[in-house]
């Protein structure tokens, strides 16, 4: 199992996935953060879903990198045939979620393999698969995937799998697809161009941020992490791209943090606003307001991407959870807690008329016309490997 701080993270707005050093995407919700999951392995096995791409035999990467001002990750492989790079990355939202990798030979002849494991439902459908064309459609329930390659796909042992050579020069790409599955295929989108138009949305991005020089590579890494924790259709936040990763390994305190937390996202706002990114300040404060809309004393301490109040928590049998972490939950019982609750752990700035009626910086605990509340909080934004900003009061993510 790879640690949780090894793997990295790629995202187009509305979902992410993690990737690890080993080549693996362990963990994807598609086609939302909240959705279940259609790799698993994060927090179950390799047979929960996962999709590995990496030269044959190969344990773990050399180097690997995000591309600067990007969320586009290249991994390299050295060995002794010679060196390969894959480019994993998620362009942003057009008619459907797309998961992009492009195999790229740097020098010698590499052989490769892809190993697709589909588990649909958080791991536990195994969908009906054949191939069409070149292609290969899976299917189960309201879930539908395509993969597209120029290479060769086979079943084996429940798996989609390639087994393909790459030489100095060359470029394979693979582009995995989800539909809802009464609906028709969607067009598939061009690697290539996805790869450079991703590129410029991200860089056009990252170059609006208003940074110190000492330390801008690391802030503005923390920033896009951020962003890629945005659910762009509403504006809210999640806290975190994954559920169930333990507060202790081994325990028990797992819980789903897919869900917008008024104080953490508060916590991001800020760094988002201090960092010249009034635009996500706006677009959380709508969110927001269509969230709490109702009677005051309804006010809960989370909410989901879309405002929905009714997060019901269950126990996911069938998967034994991060290095046996168990059990692994879908959903979040405290979203009924009191207002009262809510306010005194909350420093939100409660919301003017727009972005620039928010005070760019108070104290805790002064009051004004929109009141910032005492809290035991720094207020810094937290962010790590698992995508995770944020956290229930006095948790944590758990690096080794």
């Amino acid at each position: 199992m790879a640690r949780i701080e090894d793997y990295a993270i790629a995202g187009d707005l509305q979902t992410a996935a993690l990737v690890g050093k080993d080549g693996s995407i362990d963990w994807l919700c598609l086609p939302r953060f909240d959705s279940a999951a259609c790799f698993a392995a994060l927090v179950g096995t390799p047979g929960n879903g996962r999709w590995r791409l990496a030269p044959t035999g190969a344990k773990s990467c050399t180097t690997r990198s995000y591309r600067p001002g990007t969320l586009i990750l290249d991994t390299v492989w050295d060995g002794a045939g010679g060196s390969v790079r894959v480019t994993d990355f998620m362009p942003v939202r057009g008619e459907a979620p797309d998961v992009v990798r492009i195999v790229e030979g740097l020098s010698g002849s590499v052989e490769m393999r892809s190993d697709l494991v589909l588990r649909l439902d958080y791991g536990h459908v195994v969908p009906w698969v054949r191939h069409l064309g070149g292609q290969v459609e899976a299917i189960a329930g309201p879930d539908a995937l395509w993969l597209r390659s120029p290479v060769h796909t086979h079943g084996e042992d429940d798996a989609s799998v390639s087994r393909f050579r790459v030489t100095a020069g060359q470029r394979v790409p693979f582009v995995l697809t989800w539909q809802a599955s009464h609906l028709p295929a969607p067009q598939p989108v061009h690697p290539e161009h996805a790869l450079s138009e991703t590129g410029d949305f991200w860089t056009r991005w990252s170059d609006r941020a208003q940074l110190p020089g000492r330390w801008k590579e690391p802030v503005e890494r923390s920033l896009i992490t951020l962003k890629a924790l945005t659910y762009s259709p509403t504006g809210g936040v999640v806290a975190a791209a994954t559920t169930s990763l333990p507060e202790q390994l081994g325990g028990v305190r797992n819980w789903d943090y897919r869900y917008c937390w008024l104080r953490d996202a508060g916590f991001t706002l800020q760094t988002l606003l201090d960092a010249g990114y009034s635009e996500e300040a706006a677009a959380w404060r709508e969110w927001l307001l269509r969230a709490v809309a109702g009677d005051p004393a309804d006010l809960q301490i989370l909410y989901g991407i879309t405002g929905a109040r009714r997060l019901p928590e269950w126990e996911v049998p069938w998967l034994g959870g991060y290095e046996g972490a168990k059990p692994v939950r879908v959903g979040n019982a405290p979203q009924g807690s009191s207002s009262s609750t809510c306010t005194a752990k909350s420093s939100t700035p409660c919301p003017g008329r727009g972005p620039r009626d928010w005070p760019t910086r108070r104290t805790p605990g002064t009051c004004s016309r929109r009141c910032w509340t005492s809290s035991r909080a720094t207020g810094a934004t937290r962010t790590t490997a698992c995508g995770k900003s944020a956290a229930r009061p006095g948790s944590s993510c758990s690096p080794r």
